[in-house]
């Protein structure tokens, strides 16, 4: 969040034109920007654009080999390239900015091509002709409805973890719900000054299908007039503070207690101030916010209830002016449909529930684009995240007044979707350890994350040896990641789950930001060269042992090939054929059940999700695949779309099995065969969400009738997926690396995972007994 000096909203909505709001923080892009959409409320403005970034990627490319080979010849060639992507840019700011934001637009906006301006909210109207003479803009109003149906559909879609219950007293007050990948039907509860309560059954059918006059509007306006208090927030704050007990009738006030045989608790509000009627006494501000908020609040609770319960959902989400991320509204919402429903619905907020109708109106600008044919991510480095603002929960958070909320989403260049073999979609959770949840381990990782900083910094650096700036922006990298470092600190659900995954892609989104879009790339060069010279002595050596020998070799391979993470040097290769794993029984071990399985007929097709460069990948992963491929099974080998550390990316490993497919007549034979194949896994990440991978790679799954799939590696297997479970075989292997996770999960450094895993209910029917040949 970025601030900027402002006047009081309530004599003026100009502002001192001295103020410089900072365009590489706020309005980000502007040169580029076009397609602009606005949605003003009551109080906040929130506006949206699109613009196209130009960035570095860096592409590989094979170096002819046609000829002999000298000793010293590079594999391939790496080039940093220039690429342009789209990127959504959502920011929210209070009224009493607008006019000086929109000056600001208007002097830093190149893009003549733009037109229109679309619009929607109750605001639209009153400054409509602002809009226009400042930009000269044509402004376009959209419905209001429409726009926050598109927004919310959209958000639900591209956001993993959009959705959260509000728990007040829990250790984790935000508990994020990963998105259904069917999002429809669901109710919309939206309050704003009423409410308006909306069935959504699909993209474009949805329905109001009742409402209440006694809304947020009802809240202010009666709180004005029993405090005298003005301002929304300020009212809030003295409800946060009250006791609504000292104003409304409790059932104990009536029956001394309980009431047992109606069910009702003494505490249960039988009467809202029903204490005023009777008391000879003046009640505080504070208290009278209070019971006023839990009478609005109970009042909406139950309507919502009956109207789900009506239409059969179970999936509720609030939105509106009334919400706005507060935590005392949230709460009091939460405890009404908790209490209504007996706990069998939960009460649904969204982190960017302000910006839906500004989404919306973009979409419907953009439509010749087709923006919902993509997939969107949020970019970490150029969003603020979802803040709190209980100052007792986050001491260092500033109060709204005077600030801007960002939000940006980068269009992904593959669209992504649910892998079909999950058991169940709906409850899949990709990672191992919520940090949100568990504050030892956010401590810990935090710790982790920022002492290695000094070493991401230096990498990114050397990356870069001919760029003389690479200095000073890997420098600004460090200011940026560690502000997010230090905000998820304080509150670590600003972006969601924290989870070791989501700090490194941000870590990876601060990285490309500043043009360091892949810091391995010559360390990934250099291993994968030399690790490929000894592939031949590797393939020889597992052939001359006996078939059961050779399965463990094989295993022992992937699990050593795993530990070379940090990066090889061309002494130590030769270590790899002697690394001591910890003995058997391992960790988790179920090696004896596959040696079982593998004795009985081969499996139809395998996806293999891979992970290092280098050792792990040549000499680890390819001997294994060969003996899937000579088994009889097709073989997928899923890798990362784009950088992440020293992973492989899906261009490198192209050219590495090209290459040894020249030097292996069985890796040869199955490209040409076509019964390997490589795809892109849609993922620029360490770790795997299997909730969002590349359409290509689903749809190959499902034609190749895959059934088996092998993840390999501690992001991804660890880290990410140890619980996950697939309505297939599935084959996690990793070696823990570091001592904390091993301690937590009951091992010790090096500790090694084999985890073999038939579904639930589905025998093994393929598990002979016979012999191979």
């Amino acid at each position: 969040m970025a601030e900027c000096g402002r006047v009081d909203s309530n004599t003026s909505h100009t502002m001192d034109k001295s103020i410089t709001l900072p365009p590489d923080e706020i309005f980000r892009n502007l040169e580029n920007a076009k397609r602009f959409a606005i949605d003003i409320g009551g109080s906040l403005t929130k506006l949206a654009y699109y613009s196209t970034v130009q960035h570095k990627v860096a592409k590989v490319r094979s170096f002819d080999h046609t000829a002999k080979a000298a000793a010293g010849d590079k594999l391939y060639e790496i080039s940093m390239q220039e690429e342009v992507t789209a990127r959504l840019h959502f920011i929210k700011f209070e009224n009493a900015y607008i006019e000086t934001c929109l000056d600001f637009i208007k002097d830093h906006l190149v893009n003549t091509e733009t037109k229109v301006i679309k619009a929607t909210g109750g605001g639209a109207h009153k400054f409509k002709e602002l809009i226009e003479r400042k930009l000269g803009l044509k402004v376009d109003k959209e419905d209001e409805m429409t726009c926050l149906i598109k927004g919310c559909n959209f958000v639900l879609k591209n956001i993993p973890h959009e959705a959260f219950v509000y728990a007040k007293h829990a250790d984790s007050e935000f508990r994020f719900q990963m998105t259904n990948p069917d999002i429809f039907p669901y109710l919309l509860v939206n309050i704003g000054s009423g409410v308006s309560i909306v069935k959504v059954e699909s993209e474009d059918k949805f329905e109001r299908i009742g409402g209440s006059s006694i809304g947020g509007g009802t809240f202010w306006g009666l709180g004005a007039l029993l405090t005298k208090t003005k301002r929304f927030d300020e009212l809030l704050q003295l409800a946060s503070k009250g006791q609504h007990a000292s104003v409304d009738m409790l059932v104990k006030d009536i029956y001394g207690g309980s009431y047992g045989y109606l069910g009702l608790t003494g505490d249960l509000i039988a009467s809202s101030f029903g204490k005023s009627a009777t008391a000879d006494k003046d009640f505080s501000k504070e208290d009278m916010a209070k019971s006023l908020l839990h009478m609005i609040s109970n009042d909406i609770g139950q309507l919502a209830c009956l109207y789900a319960k009506l239409h059969n959902l179970s999936r509720v989400y609030f939105g509106g002016f009334f919400i706005r991320g507060h935590p005392v509204t949230m709460h009091t919402i939460t405890y009404s449909i908790n209490f209504f429903t007996k706990g069998e619905v939960q009460a649904l907020f969204l982190r960017h529930e302000g910006y839906l109708g500004t989404i919306g109106a973009f979409l419907k600008g953009a439509e010749e684009d087709n923006p919902n044919q993509y997939s969107w991510g949020e970019n970490y480095a150029g969003s603020s995240g979802l803040m709190s603002v209980s100052p007792d929960m986050n001491p260092m958070q500033r109060a709204r007044s005077g600030t801007f909320d960002m939000l940006e989403m980068d269009r992904l260049e593959r669209q992504l979707v649910n892998l079909p073999l999950l058991q169940d979609p709906s409850s899949y959770i990709p990672d191992t350890v919520d940090l949100t949840e568990d504050a030892l381990a956010r401590e810990y990782w935090l710790y982790c994350f920022e002492e290695a900083l000094d070493g991401v910094v230096k990498r990114a650096v050397a990356s870069q040896p001919d760029m003389p700036e690479a200095a000073l922006r890997a420098e600004k990298f460090r200011q940026k990641y560690r502000h997010k470092l230090q905000t998820l600190r304080q509150q670590p659900f600003a972006y969601g789950s924290l989870t070791v995954r989501s700090l490194l892609d941000t870590r990876e989104h601060c990285l490309n930001e500043f043009n360091f879009p892949d810091p391995y790339s010559k360390i990934k060069q250099r291993e994968n060269d030399i690790a490929l010279k000894y592939y031949q002595k590797a393939v020889k050596s597992l052939d001359e042992l006996s078939w059961e020998e050779k399965q463990f070799a094989l295993v022992q391979g992937v699990l050593a090939g795993n530990v070379f993470d940090w990066g090889a040097k061309a002494t130590d290769i030769c270590i790899f054929f002697f690394i001591p794993l910890s003995e058997r029984p391992w960790l988790v071990d179920s090696y004896d059940q596959w040696l079982e399985r593998l004795k009985g007929p081969p499996h139809k097709c395998a996806l293999f999700f891979v992970d290092n460069s280098g050792v792990d990948i040549i000499l680890g992963v390819m001997p294994f695949v060969r003996e899937l491929l000579s088994r009889g099974t097709e073989v997928v080998l899923a890798s990362n779309s784009g950088p992440a550390l020293n992973d492989v990316t899906n261009g490198e490993l192209q050219i590495l099995t090209e290459r040894i497919a020249a030097m292996d007549p069985v890796i040869e034979a199955g490209l040409r065969e076509d019964r390997l194949l490589l795809v892109q896994s849609g993922s620029s990440s360490p770790c795997l969400d299997l909730s969002r991978l590349d359409k290509v790679l689903a749809m190959v799954v499902r034609e190749r009738q895959t059934d088996l799939v092998i993840i390999e590696g501690m992001g991804r297997a660890i880290h990410t997926n140890y619980y996950a479970m697939l309505s297939c075989e599935s084959l996690k292997m990793a070696v823990i690396k570091n001592s904390w996770l091993a301690d937590r999960l009951g091992g010790k450094l090096f500790s090694v995972v084999f985890k073999y895993e038939v579904p639930a209910g589905k025998p093994n029917k393929d598990c002979g007994a016979f012999s191979p040949s």
